[in-house]
C-alpha cells in the first residue's frame, strides 16, 4: 500500500511517501523559517498563504522522487491537528480533494502521533512497549506506548515546554528565530560552565513525572537583567547552564519513567529531541544503565511529511486488520487545532 503524507499544521510544508512494504520512498520539505524570521515567530496568515503554494509543487516533487505518479496512490494521510487552524486547513482540504479524486481513503492523523512514531522510521526499531519523550513545539511529555493508539500518559508539563523555555530564553539572549537551534548553537562555544552562572532545575526532585520550565526562562531574566552589558562569553556561558539545565531535567524525568514502567526502551522525538546534548546525555544512560534508546533522524525531529505517511501507513494497516470499510468514506473536512493526544484510540 502506498501512502501519501501531507504535514502543514504550522510552518513546515511536508509531503511525502510510505510504501507499507518498500518503507519510505521519498519526502519533499519547505520550512518557512526565513519567512518568519523577520518577525520573530510565526505569522498564522502568512503560514497558511505560504502552504497552499507550496503542498502541490511539493507533492508533484515527492511522486518524481519515487517514480511514481497520483494513480499510484493507495491513500492520503494528513495532519488533522493540532496546530494553527489556517494552516491545517490547507493540508486537509486538498488532501481530502485527492482523495476524493482518487476514490481512495484518506486519513486523520494527529501531529504529535507523527512525531511519537517517527523513531520507528529508522533502522532496528524497538517494539511495543516503550516510553516515550515527546518534546515538540508546546509539549514537553512522556508516554507510555504499547500500541498503535495506545498512549498512556505519565507526565506532562504545567507550564512552558522545553521548546518554548528554549525559544523564550533565545530571545532574552538577544538571539533570532528560530531560538531553539541558535541557542543551542551558543552554548557549543562553551566546554566547561562559569561556576557563578547557576541556574534552577525546576521539579528535578518532585517525585513524579511532570515538568515545568517557565521558572526556569524567569531566572535568565533575572540574570540578564543583572549583566546589562553582557559579553558575548557570558551570553554563552547562561546558554550552557539554560541548556544543561533542561537537559539534565529531561534526562532525570526519562530515567524514573523507565523505572516507574518496567520498561528497557525510550524513544524521543520531537524538535528538542535533534539537540545533541540532550542525545549525548540519554546516550550516556543507556549505555551505563542497560536501556535502549532510539531518535528520529535529526531531519525528521522537526515537523516532515515523513511521519505523517508513516503514521498513515500504520493506521490504515491496523484499520485493515479490523475489517474496517474504507471505501464509502465521506470525504467532508474539518480540522482540530487544539486535540489532545490522550483522546486518541486504537482505529
Amino acid at each position: 500500500m502506498l501512502v501519501l503524507g501531507i504535514e502543514s499544521s504550522c510552518d513546515e510544508t511536508g509531503v511525502a511517501l510510505y510504501d507499507t512494504s518498500a518503507g519510505l520512498l521519498s519526502h519533499t520539505l519547505h520550512s518557512q523559517v526565513d519567512m518568519h524570521a523577520d518577525y520573530g515567530g510565526v505569522v498564522p496568515e502568512l503560514a497558511s498563504r505560504d502552504h497552499i503554494r507550496r503542498v502541490l509543487p511539493l507533492t508533484q516533487a515527492a511522486l518524481d522522487k519515487a517514480g511514481m505518479t497520483l494513480k499510484d496512490v493507495d491513500a492520503i494521510a494528513y495532519t488533522q491537528g493540532p496546530g494553527l487552524a489556517g494552516a491545517l486547513l490547507v493540508g486537509t482540504s486538498i488532501a481530502q480533494s485527492l482523495a476524493f479524486a482518487l476514490g481512495v481513503p484518506s486519513i486523520a492523523i494527529h501531529h504529535l502521533e507523527g512525531h511519537l512514531l517517527a523513531p520507528l522510521l529508522e533502522e532496528n526499531p524497538p517494539a511495543f512497549p516503550f516510553v516515550a519523550l515527546l518534546v515538540s513545539g508546546g509539549h514537553s511529555q512522556l508516554m507510555r506506548v504499547d500500541g498503535i493508539g495506545q498512549y498512556q500518559l505519565l507526565g506532562d508539563t504545567l507550564d512552558d515546554a522545553a521548546g518554548e523555555a528554549f525559544d523564550k530564553t533565545a530571545k532574552l539572549l538577544g538571539l533570532g528565530y528560530p531560538g531553539g537551534p541558535q541557542l543551542a548553537k551558543l552554548a557549543s562555544q562553551v566546554k566547561q560552565g562559569n561556576p557563578q552562572i547557576k541556574l534552577p532545575r525546576p521539579m528535578l526532585h518532585s517525585g513524579d513525572l511532570d515538568f515545568s520550565f517557565s521558572g526556569l526562562k524567569t531566572a535568565v531574566l533575572t540574570l540578564v537583567n543583572a549583566h546589562p552589558n553582557m559579553s558575548e562569553t557570558t551570553r554563552a556561558e547562561i546558554a550552557w547552564e539554560f541548556q544543561e539545565s533542561v537537559t539534565e531535567i529531561l534526562t532525570a524525568k526519562c530515567l524514573a519513567a523507565l523505572k516507574q514502567t518496567k520498561l528497557k526502551n525510550l524513544i524521543v522525538s520531537g524538535g528538542v529531541g535533534a539537540n545533541l546534548r540532550l542525545r549525548e546525555r540519554l546516550s550516556q544512560e543507556a549505555q551505563q544503565r542497560g536501556f535502549g534508546v532510539r531518535y528520529p533522524r535529526l531531519e525528521f525531529c522537526t515537523d516532515n511529511g515523513a511521519m505523517i505517511a508513516f503514521a498513515g501507513a500504520l493506521r490504515l494497516e491496523t484499520m485493515r486488520l479490523k475489517a474496517k470499510q474504507m471505501d464509502t468514506q465521506d470525504y467532508g473536512f474539518s480540522v482540530r487545532p487544539r486535540w489532545d493526544l490522550a483522546e486518541l484510540q486504537a482505529s
